[in-house]
Formats: structure tokens, C-alpha cells, sequence
């Protein structure tokens, strides 16, 4: 089988990988010197929209249509505009092997990539049952949710089990989002989850007794506290039953499961330095290994905002990461410099009618305000978070551009704060008076 040689290789085909191979051409690309490998069988698109738009009934969301970059306002990559670059998209080909020190991949089918420069963009695996040996985790009709595959499978048996029964383990993002878009499908949907409230990495627990009040007010059912132990399956495999560990049982059609992520390090163990679960970067996403890069979900990075090494695993970053890479890899090749990575954490969900968003770090003590009715017609409420006298985050449900605007200025700018009380009371104005 013929080696295959490019000057630039990026390794998985997610939104890091699009969003680098714009950067590429934004900088200037070479035909034939760039090549994206990805185990999937499209071109990079907008993943997001897979827990969204793509599950709702009507005006949904479908390729080529949510092909990068178009989640941040910018221009669809088609597969026509990686030919016209002469970037080369090396589809449905996974790689199983990557020897950094001779710079050079294998694929499962035995196929040898050289590379000058390599970007890991490989993300995150999501996290099974099955890896716990939960009983009958490999029922059919058990579903988890990453790429357009597992998407269409579920759109697949929403429609063969129309007006059936949902149980949805997990309740952080995909558990929440994947509620609401089968919930809209008029399936009656059980939420399952061990935590005393939904999405606890950030949500507070006033924050959380919202969306759950909403929820149940949609017809949602939600039962707090524990875990499914097992699953009972028909004489065709298809699951019938969940198995709680409190003893209950439920009954379920389709049970989708989100608890969780790993990020797709295993091919570089002992290759590159790691760190908090990833592998270990600086400001311009380089390994410790010379001309390896990492970007998005794979990454531990200096977080310049609150001088500490994180990982972060959402799209913004996903997609900042990887311009950032880009434009460091071009600029060091042109003798020039650039700024350090400087990141604000942004993470944002939308469900039902609702669309929150969140700037920076939930550390510290909270402070809530604005009107958090479930049953309010356009509600409008959000959360500061206040640590050594300074605002460091800040989350609003509800609010206008120009209002998540101004929470992501608090959360950068990081105000000094006397008198929490007084922040309570002036709640959306104090960041719009910022």
C-alpha cells in the first residue's frame, strides 16, 4: 500500500479540524500539503447541532447545511471547498497507530501518513455502560450521542416509536438538551440521574430548581438520586425496562445515555507529556514533543485568566484552539510571533424556549437574581460568582446579545465587589454598568 506524505496533517475530523483547515486557508495552504484523517464519513461539521436542531421534528437540521464553520457566523466548508484549497479529506479512516518519533500514522486498514507538522484534534469518546459491565447495557434501542451516525440512529427510532417511552441517563448537557428534543417529538421522557440537581459542574442548585420545575411543567419526568443498574431487553434485544439501583423499574422504548466523556488521548501514552486527563500543551497548543500540536477537547492548556492548566471540553474552545494552533504553526514558520492564548470559558445551552449562557469560573460564593418563575412567560434571571472580593463568572438565562455580552465583560474584567447584597439587588444592571 502506498505511503501517503503531507506537510500538515490534522488526525479527526470534528470541529477542531474545520475550524483549523479554515485557518489554513485564511493563511494560505499550498495544494497537497494539508490532509485532515477522520474515522468519520462527512466532512466536519457543526456538532452541537446533533443534540439540537437535527432530533426536532420539523425544520431540522441536515447536511450540508451544518458543515463548519457556520456555528460561529462564518462561511459553510462544503466538501467542494476542501478540493478547491487542495486540502485532501481522508474520510471514514481511523488511525490505530501514531509513532511521533518517525512521524508517521497507520490507519486500521494498514494504510502508512507521513507528516511534517500533526495536529491532534481527536476529542472526546463518549463515556458507555457497557465499560461498567452494567447488565443488558447492550440492548438495542440504547443510544448515546457524538456523531451524525449515532444522530441518525436516534432519528431512526423516534419515528419507529412514536408516542413511546424515553429514559434519558444522565443530566448534565446532553441529558438536558436530549430531553427537551424528544420531549418536542411527543415521546414521554423519564430523566434519570445520582446528583441532588441537574447539571451540578455548574448549574447551582437554585439555578437547577428552574430548569427542573420547567422540565416537569413540559411533561417531563425527573427522579434525582440514582443510577440504572441494569436494563431488561424483549425477545428481539430491543430494551423494555430500566432497572434503577433505589429498586424502581421504568419502562422505556428507547433509553439514551449521557454521562460523560473521555478525551481520545490513548494513541500518544507515553509519546507526549500529560496532564489533568489530556495532553499537556502551551499557550500555542505545542505538545512537549517538536512539531505535535493538540487542540480542543485533547488539550490541557495554560488558562492565562486564572493562571492554571485546564481542559476544557466545549465548542468555543474547540474552535479557538484551533485557529490558535494554526496561526502559531504559520507564524513560527514565517519567523514571527503571537499573542498567548487568552481564554474566557464560555459555555451556552439552548432547550425548549430557553437559551442561557455562562462566562468564566463557577468558583466561590453565588449570588442569584431576576425572575426564575417556571411558569413566566420569557424568564430572565442568572448567577454571579464572587471569590476573593472579585466577580470571576456569571451565568443569565433569557438575556438579549447585548446583555451576554456584557456578563462575558464582568467574567473578564473580573470587578472588585464589597457588598453582595447590593449585587443581589442591582443583578442584570450591575453587568451592564460595567
Amino acid at each position: 500500500m502506498a505511503e501517503k506524505s503531507f506537510k500538515y496533517v490534522i488526525v479527526g475530523g470534528g470541529v477542531a479540524a474545520g475550524y483549523a483547515a479554515r485557518e489554513f486557508g485564511n493563511q494560505g495552504v499550498k495544494s497537497g500539503e494539508l490532509a485532515i484523517i477522520s474515522k468519520e464519513a462527512v466532512a466536519p461539521y457543526e456538532r452541537p447541532a446533533l443534540s439540537k436542531a437535527y432530533l426536532f421534528p420539523e425544520g431540522t437540521a441536515r447536511l450540508p447545511g451544518f458543515h463548519v464553520c457556520v456555528g460561529s457566523g462564518g462561511e459553510r466548508l462544503a466538501p467542494e471547498w476542501y478540493k478547491e484549497k487542495g486540502i485532501e479529506l481522508i474520510l471514514s479512516t481511523e488511525i490505530v497507530k501514531a509513532d511521533l518519533a518517525t512521524k508517521t500514522l497507520t490507519s486500521a486498514a494498514g494504510e502508512t501518513f507521513k507528516y511534517q507538522i500533526l495536529i491532534i484534534a481527536t476529542g472526546s469518546t463518549v463515556i458507555r455502560l457497557t465499560d461498567f459491565g452494567v447488565q443488558g447495557a447492550d440492548s438495542k434501542n440504547i443510544f448515546y450521542l457524538r456523531e451524525i451516525d449515532d444522530a441518525d440512529k436516534l432519528v431512526e427510532v423516534i419515528k419507529a416509536k412514536k408516542d413511546g417511552k424515553a429514559v434519558i441517563v444522565g443530566g448534565g448537557y446532553i441529558g438536558l438538551e436530549l430531553s427537551a428534543a424528544l420531549r418536542i417529538n411527543n415521546i414521554d421522557v423519564t430523566m434519570v440521574y445520582p446528583e441532588p440537581w441537574c447539571m451540578p459542574r455548574l448549574f447551582t442548585a437554585e439555578l437547577a430548581a428552574f430548569y427542573e420545575g420547567y422540565y416537569a411543567n413540559k411533561g417531563i419526568n425527573i427522579i434525582k438520586g440514582t443510577v440504572a443498574a441494569g436494563f431488561t431487553a424483549d425477545s428481539n434485544g430491543e430494551v423494555k425496562e430500566v432497572k434503577l439501583k433505589d429498586g424502581r423499574v421504568l419502562e422505556a422504548d428507547i433509553v439514551v445515555v449521557g454521562v460523560g466523556g473521555r478525551p481520545l488521548t490513548a494513541l500518544y501514552k507515553g509519546q507526549v507529556e500529560e496532564e489533568k486527563g489530556g495532553i499537556k500543551t502551551d499557550a500555542f497548543f505545542r505538545t512537549s514533543v517538536p512539531d505535535v500540536y493538540a487542540v480542543g477537547d485533547v488539550a490541557t492548556f495554560p488558562l492565562k485568566l486564572y493562571n492554571e492548566l485546564r481542559r476544557v471540553e466545549h465548542v468555543d474552545h474547540a474552535r479557538k484552539s484551533a485557529e490558535q494552533a494554526v496561526k502559531a504553526i504559520k507564524s513560527s514558520e514565517e519567523g514571527k510571533t503571537i499573542d498567548e492564548y487568552d481564554y474566557l470559558p464560555y459555555f451556552y445551552s439552548r432547550a425548549f424556549e430557553l437559551s442561557w449562557q455562562f462566562y468564566g469560573d463557577n468558583v466561590g460564593e453565588s449570588v442569584f437574581f431576576g425572575d426564575s418563575d417556571p411558569k413566566a412567560p420569557k424568564p430572565k434571571f442568572g448567577s454571579y460568582w464572587i471569590k476573593d472580593g472579585k466577580v470571576v463568572g456569571a451565568f443569565l438565562e433569557g438575556g438579549s446579545p447585548d446583555e451576554n455580552k456584557a456578563i462575558a465583560k464582568v467574567a473578564r474584567v473580573q470587578p472588585s465587589i464589597q457588598n453582595l447584597d447590593q449585587l443581589t439587588k442591582e443583578g442584570l444592571s450591575f453587568a451592564c454598568n460595567i
